[in-house]
Formats: structure tokens, sequence, C-alpha cells
């Protein structure tokens, strides 16, 4: 399996000097399987680079799993350039919307109306699939087995467990730890705790045993004080997702926006010396654009 990070910024693209090693682009992760079967993990800023290698390919078929529906996460969708060519593909897998009551077919709906696009779906010369995930239910893209799991994010928010070749990776697209919403001494606290609880186990019992693990890191537990609901996570709670799975690597991603390469670099080292590996801990990365991991 190969992993090809496109796009690792989050919230909104910031191209420019302070981000040059890392990259400006919102989030898009390739992944190959070794039977060459394209899986591409969210439409950010980051799918235009991604689809420009793919312009030589003939029939292109991109399997397109969508996280969720925030700008960061699909407004790379338009620009993707095989799109425009007839014979390719475009199968976009995401989840049922409950507050439109609509599926994953209404972010490109929406994206391309003349108001915000010059070029209709209608246009469009690739053929346009869509498929409306159900949590836990498996699917099959090619050689890869693929379940989606609910996460916790102000929005349905899917992550994803990839499987082929006896090789794993799960990605939680935006992720905060469930918690519990209430005071201890409200009534209302032991049920949703309840719930949380079940929330959490599941999440755990998802990312089981994987070989790679992509989680959405964009706050230190500092700043986590001050965001708590906003549907992020922080390092530390990234590191301790990876080490109850068993991962081998975790990579971080979702990088904060306004934190330069130089910042970034400075509280990563910083999390390190809070988190010392320990003997069978995974390797712990800051996932960079243009980077390709293979195992």
């Amino acid at each position: 399996m190969k992993i090809t990070f496109w796009g690792v910024r989050g919230s909104i693209a910031s191209p420019g000097r302070n981000t040059v090693r890392y990259g400006g682009n919102t989030t898009c992760i390739e992944i190959r399987t070794d039977n060459n079967d394209l899986i591409i993990l969210d439409a950010g800023t980051g799918i235009f680079p991604l689809s420009q290698t793919l312009l030589g390919t003939p029939g292109v078929t991109a399997n397109v799993l969508i996280s969720h529906s925030h700008w960061d996460h699909i407004q790379g969708l338009p620009f993707f350039a095989p799109n425009f060519v007839a014979g390719n593909i475009m199968r976009l897998h995401g989840a049922f919307d409950p507050m439109s009551g609509k599926g994953i077919e209404q972010v490109v709906a929406v994206q391309l109306q003349y108001s915000y696009f010059p070029v209709r779906e209608s246009e469009m010369k690739a053929r346009f699939e869509y498929v409306t995930l159900v949590p836990e239910q498996r699917l099959q893209i090619g050689s890869a087995t693929v379940t989606p799991c609910l996460m916790n994010h102000p929005v349905i928010d899917l992550g994803y467990r990839i499987e082929a070749d006896g090789k794993s990776v799960f990605f939680t697209g935006d992720h905060e730890p469930p918690h519990n919403i209430y005071e201890p001494s409200h009534e209302g606290y032991a049920e949703y705790q309840a719930f949380v609880d079940e929330r959490a186990e599941t999440i755990r019992s998802a990312m089981a045993g994987v070989d790679v693990l992509i989680a959405d890191c964009s706050y230190t537990e500092p700043e986590y004080r001050a965001k708590i609901g906003w549907g992020h996570g922080t390092f530390n709670s990234s590191i301790g997702y990876a080490r109850q799975a068993g991962a081998k690597v975790l990579f971080c991603t979702h990088h904060e926006p306004t934190r330069s390469d130089d910042a970034l670099d400075a509280v990563f080292a910083q999390v390190l010396r809070d988190n010392p590996r320990r003997p069978g801990d995974p390797d712990y990365r800051l996932a960079r654009e243009g980077e390709t991991y293979e195992f």
C-alpha cells in the first residue's frame, strides 16, 4: 500500500514562504493498493496537484471518500482535472446529511452552480457516481475493503479504515475525542456519559491494529482549552489513539493554518518531549505535502 499526502493543512489553504516545507494545501490524501486501485481521502485544495499527475492516464476511476462537507475538505472537487476527460469516472462516497435530507451528491450540486463555478456537472465529460455510506457498513473498492466510522465533529463526519493485501490505514478526518457536554452535577451527565463511552469504544475498535493512523492533530493541549467543541483533536489525543491501536506509524495532519513550518517543528519537538516513545510505541511523524509512505 502506498500513501501520498497532497494536502495537510486544516481550515483554509495557507500558501506562502512560511508553509513551504509542510505545504499549504488543505486535506487530500492518495491511497494506492498493491493492485493500483486509486482511493482519495478528501478533496481539499490538495486534490488539484494530485489531479495533474493523472492527466496522462486513460480511463481514470477516482474513488473519493469524503470525511465531511466543510469547505476545506471539498473545495478542490471542481478543479479535479480528470472530470473534464471523457471515459473517466468520479465516484464520490460520503455520508447522508440529516440537515438537508440529501446524500453526498449535494456536495457537487451546490459547488457546480453557475453562481460558484462556470462549468456544471452535466457539462463535464467524466461520469459522476455517488455512493451514500452507512457507518460500520463495509464496501469493496477494487482490492480494498473500506469501513466508514462515525467520528466527532460539528457535522456528520466519517473516518475510514482501509484494508488491502494484509495492510491497513485509518484516517480520522476532522475529529475531536468524544467528551461529556454536561457538568457532573447535571441530571443528564450519566446518560450522556454512556453515549460518550459507547462512541469512544466504537472509534477505538475501528482503529485497532492498523499499520498507519492519519489523525487530526490541530492543537496543542493549551490551545485546545479555548477550542473545546470545535471538532478537532490534539497531538496528545492522537498519540493516545495510536498507542491504543498498536499502530506502527502516526501521521499528524490538519496542521493549524496560522502555524508556520518553523512553529510546527517547534510544537512537534515539544510534543515528542512530552510523550517520549516507549518500547512498542508508534513512529510519530508530521504529515508533509508531497511525501509518499509505502509499506
